[in-house]
């Protein structure tokens, strides 16, 4: 089997990995300025996305701006949110030379879907495929591919695995675990240790409750997938009332079209009907960030969306709060305004005298769990991609007996 790396190694975002020249696993982009898409010119003979987040479906359709038109294999929740995203990024940089692709392209991916249930195998480019639940978000998978000689297992996002309980409301953890003679296993988190899900639970909801009572706002930043559900899931079932707003709003609605993709759909459809949604209009945004109340808002670091109007209206009383639920990555306003309590908003660096928190609702799995995950697969060989340091995980993996290794971008491996 002939892999070659075009996104995703020894990195995070873009990811896109070649599988004999013919069958493509993701294809994303990163989301940094410029944005940044994978490497060299793939021509698939079809492919197959693990999951509707940018960077490992964001520029599928800039493979069908040329004469081909391989098919494209997802789980349902994938293809929508997929469509979504690519919608969204048409919007914010469509008119720009930074997006390989248009309307048409977008309308050209609805075409050649195909999409697949968990376990269900299927053909592509001459490869059996099966997909099966990776437990990040709803519809994630991990790929499973046989091409006669070898299998392999694309892990793409672990979520947190299930032990006693699960460690995410929104989706069940992954407890499958095909055979494979070769792994691709992410790294997100490898040098990380999660807290345990019910503390951080625990203290998000003490904090948020304590800053209302004391006549507060708070504003929680969410990701649009899965983050914000998530969050909606949790103020629910703490009784806290709370607004929505941004692109999370409508990928909510998306996800309720597919309740056996997530872990309990009567509690999604309840959280949804806990929130009031925001549509912005009228200086409604203005009005609402007087309110003594929560808001969960896109976007997740800060960049852009309505939170860039709700920090200004804030930012000045510090019995006000902003509760970061994600990692932060350098070099975004997310991260400035934790690391120096001042961040650019709509063009204006701007002090925060609200207090600012951070919470580790991640939907990936950590240090701990990603050796659980692995040790199924001590006689496989492993390839460690999707991680800031992917060589020092492998090499980590390699001191328990692992035959590991960090394949470098662009780079063919296990011929």
């Amino acid at each position: 089997m002939k892999l070659e790396f075009l996104g995703g190694a020894r990195e995070v975002g873009r990811s896109a990995i070649l599988v004999n020249d013919s069958l493509l696993l993701d294809y994303g982009l990163e989301t940094s300025t410029p944005l940044q898409y994978p490497v060299g010119d793939a021509s698939p003979e079809a492919v197959v996305v693990s999951h509707g987040h940018l960077d490992h479906a964001g520029a599928v359709p800039a493979l069908l701006t040329g004469a081909e038109r391989p098919p494209v294999h997802w789980t349902p929740p994938t293809r929508a949110l997929a469509l979504a995203l690519a919608e969204d990024t048409l919007k914010l940089h469509g008119n720009t030379l930074q997006c390989p692709f248009t309307e048409t392209h977008v309308r050209r991916a609805t075409q050649v879907s195909q999409t697949h249930g968990y376990g269900e195998s299927f053909e592509a480019a001459g490869h059996e495929v099966t997909l099966y639940n990776a437990g990040h978000i709803p519809g994630s998978a991990h790929v499973h591919v046989d091409d006669g000689e070898t299998t392999l297992l694309y892990t793409a996002d672990i979520g947190p695995l299930p032990d006693n309980e699960p460690t995410q409301r929104l989706v069940d953890g992954s407890t499958a675990r095909p055979e494979a003679d070769v792994v691709i296993a992410e790294s997100t988190y490898g040098d990380v240790e999660h807290t345990e899900r019910t503390r951080v639970e625990e203290s998000f909801v003490e904090s948020v409750q304590t800053t209302l009572w004391e006549g507060g706002t708070v504003v929680v930043p969410v990701f649009a997938i899965g983050r914000a559900q998530e969050l909606l899931l949790v103020c629910a079932a703490n009784g806290i009332d709370c607004y929505l707003d941004g692109m999370a709003r409508d990928i909510t609605e998306t996800l309720r079209q597919y309740p056996g993709f997530v872990r309990d759909a009567d509690a999604l459809r309840r959280a949804k009907s806990n929130a009031r949604f925001v549509t912005g209009r009228d200086g409604q945004r203005e009005r609402i960030a007087q309110q003594n109340t929560v808001i969960l808002t896109t976007a997740g670091m800060l960049g852009g969306g309505p939170v860039v109007s709700y920090i200004p209206e804030i930012r000045q009383n510090p019995t006000n709060k902003v509760a970061m639920t994600g990692y932060q990555v350098e070099g975004t306003p997310g991260r400035e305004l934790l690391e120096t309590g001042r961040a650019e908003f709509d063009g204006r660096v701007l002090p925060v005298s609200a207090q600012v928190e951070q919470y580790d609702f991640s939907a990936h799995a950590d240090r701990d769990g990603l050796r659980a995950f692995l040790d199924d697969y001590r006689e496989s060989s492993i390839l460690v991609n999707h991680g800031d340091n992917c060589p020092g995980f492998a090499s980590e993996l390699r001191e328990e007996g692992f035959d590991a290794s960090a394949p470098a971008l662009a780079s063919p491996r296990h011929e």
